[in-house]
């Protein structure tokens, strides 16, 4: 796969990360961020199985295995538990487009640590004045966020947490991709997030569980299963593309596609486009494009 069809790939899942995360939202509200949180793994069990046992016979669906380290199995999906929680509130709080705008900025700065330090297999990647000037422009942005509405609004900071173990998923789960192909790695993500998401809502939240599962009969069956049929969709297309492509790329593609959806759904669906959000989307879209020009100059 050549690295142009890799950064086109990028871009759409992250578009594709907006529209789950929204879908997951709205999900909890109708349920309980707890439900939502099971639901979408156990759908993604379901999907990928599927694709698995149907595809068996296909060399990208089910590739030659090497063998690695017990602990790359099972952890992916734990990340994925946090992630789904912190993503609910921010959305839930701030609106998709400054729960984006986080999760850019997280993710880009991790991807930058990524690069410098070669953490988790990652190649080592040089970096350059211009990385550094992109991720203070993407920050310019989030300030614009953090001060330029009604107040501070303080729940970027869960998104930005989002992001960074976004990007740190991501990368973990390439690994076990790149030795047992992208759909095992997929799958074992959203067993061992099954896994976690039970654990964290029965011994935490029992009671909204209870009762988020029995609301589930007034709910959308669209609404409640769309978030596990995209987080496939995410989980399979960044294991095939981020080992491909230098991390701090495939984190500022992602970060473009997920803001200017997230812009998009604010827009459409909650109605709270303001000159702030533009603002704020601009300035952060242009940080990216600065460190995206250095790539295409090389």
């Amino acid at each position: 796969m050549g690295k142009s069809l890799c950064y086109i790939i990028s871009f759409l899942t992250g578009a594709v990360i907006s529209v789950m995360v929204t879908f997951n939202t709205e999900a909890g509200k109708l349920t309980s961020s707890e439900v939502s949180l099971i639901i979408n793994q156990i759908v993604g069990i379901m999907t990928l199985e599927a694709i698995m046992l149907l595809g068996r016979k296909s060399s990208l669906i089910n590739p030659p295995k090497r063998e690695v380290k017990w602990y790359r199995h099972y952890f992916g999906g734990l990340f994925g538990v946090a992630i789904i929680s912190l993503n609910y509130i921010s959305v839930s709080g701030a609106g998709a487009t400054i729960a984006m705008a986080g999760a850019v900025f997280g993710q880009s700065l991790s991807g930058l640590i990524f690069d410098m330090t070669g953490l988790m297999g990652m190649q080592k990647e040089k970096i350059t004045k211009r990385r550094i000037i992109s991720l203070l422009i993407c920050l310019i942005g989030i300030m614009i966020y953090f001060f330029g509405g009604e107040g501070i609004n303080l729940y970027i900071f869960p998104s930005i947490l989002a992001g960074i173990l976004t990007m740190v998923q991501m990368v973990y789960n390439s690994s076990l991709a790149n030795a047992k192909g992208p759909f095992y790695s997929a799958r074992m993500n959203v067993i061992s997030g099954l896994a976690g998401a039970l654990l964290y809502a029965f011994i935490f939240f029992p009671e909204t569980t209870i009762s988020g599962f029995r609301a589930m009969r007034d709910a959308s069956f669209l609404t409640m299963v769309m978030g596990g049929l995209l987080a496939c969709i995410v989980v399979v297309n960044t294991n095939i593309v981020i080992p491909r492509i230098p991390a701090v790329y495939s984190a500022l593609l992602l970060s473009s596609g997920q803001i200017l959806a997230a812009l998009a759904v604010d827009y459409v669906l909650y109605e709270t486009f303001t000159p702030v959000l533009l603002y704020g989307t601009l300035i952060t879209l242009v940080g990216i494009a600065v460190s995206m020009e250095k790539k295409a100059s090389r």
